[in-house]
């Protein structure tokens, strides 16, 4: 068995108009669901992907209006990697991000940056035979667009310590001393480590949990490898759009393993995605109480015919 890749990273924010406006306006990215936390129905949960809300693509955010800033530490993810195809795209890139004021660094083949709350991220030239996983923008071309998840790296007090865990119940590749590969049949995705003592603080523009994609038929299969493993996971849990299993690592990330399907077009048409608050089965009852709470937010697509 091996995970095709991330399936989705999850991070918090404390402005939902704000990331909005950052992730679907300036990265291009898709607003393909506008959700709930399911833990927390009172706040947001964000999803942003290509086109077809694909695996692979997703980076969502729950919303906690006025949330403090936090800090990644040992623990936690710190950065979040996406491909692009080409050095002229990290131009496009460059040059767009600074002109939006987003201080970046340019070495190698990638360009770093972070979210306007602090959230490490970079774009990274990738070679690669997986498909491109693109969202359709007006004002960043196919050829230019972030292409899916690359990986993320995470910090450590021991970069050692998960080694075992991580070759053996996960089936991830070693890559290096402290890169590994999760890698299916249709895409992969790396996990590295930076080393720090640091202690992290959770917050706005924070990583809270990264998921992987397993295949339906697999996934009580690695929850039973997890155990094997010596970690505890919860239950399967029934998010609608997947179906989820969450654990740490033995460095403390927190890990979820997530189905890939039924998907986002369960509860709306694809051409729809992300325009209305949608909310599964066991929440609708709650929407009069639910919707009137929760931060208006515009439809990042809606102006798209005036350009």
């Amino acid at each position: 068995m091996r995970f095709e890749g991330i399936h989705h990273v999850t991070a918090i924010t404390g402005n939902a108009p704000g990331n909005v406006d950052f992730y679907a306006r300036v990265l291009g990215l898709r607003l393909v669901k506008k959700t709930v936390n399911q833990d927390d129905p009172t706040v947001y949960h964000l999803f942003y992907a290509d086109e077809r809300g694909s695996a692979g693509s997703d980076i969502t955010f729950f919303e906690y209006p006025g949330a403090r800033p936090g800090r990644a530490g040992a623990g936690m993810v710190n950065r979040v990697v996406w491909r692009v195809a080409s050095e002229e795209a990290l131009d496009f890139w460059e040059e767009r991000l600074r002109g939006e004021e987003v201080a970046v660094s340019r070495v190698d083949g990638r360009l770093t940056f972070s979210d306007p709350e602090g959230l490490g991220l970079e774009l990274a030239v990738v070679e690669t035979a997986d498909e491109p996983l693109v969202a359709d923008s007006p004002e960043i071309t196919a050829e230019l667009a972030l292409q899916g998840f690359e990986g993320v790296r995470a910090y450590t007090s021991d970069p050692e310590k998960s080694r075992a865990f991580l070759e053996g119940a996960l089936e991830f590749e070693s890559r290096g001393e402290r890169d590994f590969e999760a890698r299916g049949e249709r895409r992969g995705s790396f996990y590295a480590y930076d080393r720090t003592d640091e202690p992290g603080t959770p917050g706005a523009g924070t990583v809270h949990h990264v998921a992987w994609s397993s295949t339906p038929e697999e996934h009580e299969t690695w929850r039973q490898r997890v155990i094997e493993g010596g970690r505890s996971p919860t239950s399967v849990i029934d998010r609608f759009y997947f179906k989820s299993i969450y654990f740490r690592e033995p460095s403390g990330v927190l890990f979820e393993i997530a189905t890939l399907g039924p998907g986002f077009t369960t509860d709306e048409p694809l051409e729809h995605l992300g325009e209305r608050l949608s909310l599964p089965p066991d929440f609708e009852h709650l929407r009069e109480q639910v919707e009137p709470a929760l931060t208006p937010l515009p439809n990042p697509r809606a102006s798209w015919a005036k350009r």
